[in-house]
């Protein structure tokens, strides 16, 4: 598969940003990260790529106000802390689009919202209308309601389901990472970079075992990857903190692990 010509012709893209990402150390939403990556995207937006973004981050962002030091384990709290940090990570990307005067949307999803044949009808339908008048959509889980989101879902596969759901041509998960190692670079130093994949194997299912940052580190990325080229759909797992990178993605440059689609996207 010609990856340049194929990301080339990407025009409809999910873009899934993780938590770490665009947090800091201090567990905090670092607007200098948000900024840069709204920029990133803004210039692929005026070249009439229509985006959705799949976002992490609420639960991070409400530590602070909760008086959290960390990410906490108890349920109803993490629920309390999504619900705080929601509004402020809402509010960072609504500030930061309006810089370029783009409108966004807020979207929660649960599990029943893509499995329920009227809800999902009515996401997709929603969703494809605010692409049609030029609003990016900002989708998160509906952590604060639903349990199951929380303990078991991350947004890996809900990136997924909404690339499914949109018939995208490409899905790029944005990490604190450069994309697939054979091994953790920083526990292993012969760990080398995967910059292609032509088929996810076995093989390359354990090498994604390795534990790694966010609610389901490299091995959630690699079974998203997986159901979307079985699908026909590319992707495109890269270091998020990189200057203009979708940009780079999108010219073509080897940059990021690229998931060849094994099947042919059906129209």
């Amino acid at each position: 598969m010609d990856r340049a010509k194929v990301l080339a012709n990407a025009k409809r893209i999910v873009v899934k940003i993780g938590s770490r990402v665009i947090t800091s150390s201090k567990n905090e939403l670092d607007s200098s990260l948000i900024n840069a990556l709204v920029k990133d995207i803004e210039a692929l937006y005026r070249k009439k790529h229509q985006i959705l973004i799949v976002t992490s981050g609420a639960i991070v962002a409400g530590l602070k106000d909760l008086k959290l030091g960390s990410r906490p384990t108890d349920l109803p709290l993490k629920q309390a802390a999504s619900a705080v940090g929601q509004v402020k990570l809402m509010h960072s990307y609504v500030t930061a689009f309006k810089k370029y005067d783009i409108p966004v949307a807020q979207i929660l999803l649960t599990q029943e919202d893509l499995h329920n044949g009227k809800r999902y009808l009515n996401a997709k339908n929603t969703l494809r209308r605010l692409l049609d008048k030029g609003v990016i959509p900002i989708i998160n889980e509906n952590d604060t309601v639903a349990v199951e989101e929380i303990k078991f879902g991350d947004n890996d596969t809900l990136s997924a389901l909404v690339s499914l759901m949109m018939d995208v041509d490409l899905l790029t998960i944005l990490t604190n990472t450069d994309g697939l190692y054979t091994d953790i670079p920083c526990d292993n130093k012969r760990a080398e970079f995967v910059p292609y994949v032509k088929k996810i194997t076995p093989a390359i299912e354990k090498m994604a075992k390795a534990k790694g940052d966010g609610a389901g580190g490299m091995e959630t990325k690699i079974k998203a990857a997986k159901m979307l080229t079985q699908s026909g759909i590319p992707v495109v797992i890269a270091n998020g903190r990189e200057k203009q990178i979708l940009n780079k993605i999108i010219s073509g440059k080897e940059i990021g692990t690229f998931f060849a689609a094994i099947e042919k996207k059906k129209k």
